[in-house]
C-alpha cells in the first residue's frame, strides 16, 4: 500500500524562511544560504514553501546586485545614498513578510528581479 506524501501547512516555517534573511547582518552570506537550505529543505513537505523560497532567494540575488551597483555608484557619490535604502529594505521587508507568512497574508519583495520562476 502506497501512502501519498501530501504537504502539510506549516506558516511559522514559511515565516523562518523569511526571517532567515537577516542573518546577513552577522555573516554576510549566510541569510541566502540559511534560506537556501530551508527551501530545498523543506520544498517537499510545506505547503507554498517554494512559492516563498524561489522569492527570497530572488530578493537576497537582487540585493547583491543593487549592493554592487551601489557600490559602483560611489564614485559619483549617488552610492552613498542607496547603501541606507538597500540595507533598510534588507532589514524591515523580510520581517514584514515573516509577519504576512505566519498570518497566512501574500507576501511581496518590491523591485525583486525574478532569476528563479
Amino acid at each position: 500500500m502506497e501512502v501519498l506524501n501530501e504537504k502539510k501547512e506549516d506558516k511559522q516555517m514559511l515565516m523562518y524562511l523569511h526571517l532567515s534573511q537577516l542573518l546577513f547582518l552577522f555573516t554576510g552570506f549566510g541569510g541566502i544560504i540559511a534560506a537556501i537550505v530551508i527551501w530545498q529543505t523543506k520544498k517537499d513537505e510545506v505547503m507554498d514553501m517554494d512559492e516563498h523560497g524561489k522569492m527570497v532567494v530572488n530578493f537576497q540575488i537582487s540585493l547583491m546586485i543593487y549592493g554592487i551597483i551601489a557600490g559602483i555608484l560611489m564614485f559619483v557619490l549617488v552610492g552613498l545614498l542607496l547603501f541606507p535604502i538597500i540595507w533598510i529594505g534588507a532589514l524591515v521587508l523580510p520581517i514584514m513578510n515573516g509577519i504576512k507568512a505566519n498570518d497566512g497574508k501574500p507576501v511581496n519583495y518590491p523591485l525583486t528581479i525574478k532569476f528563479i520562476k
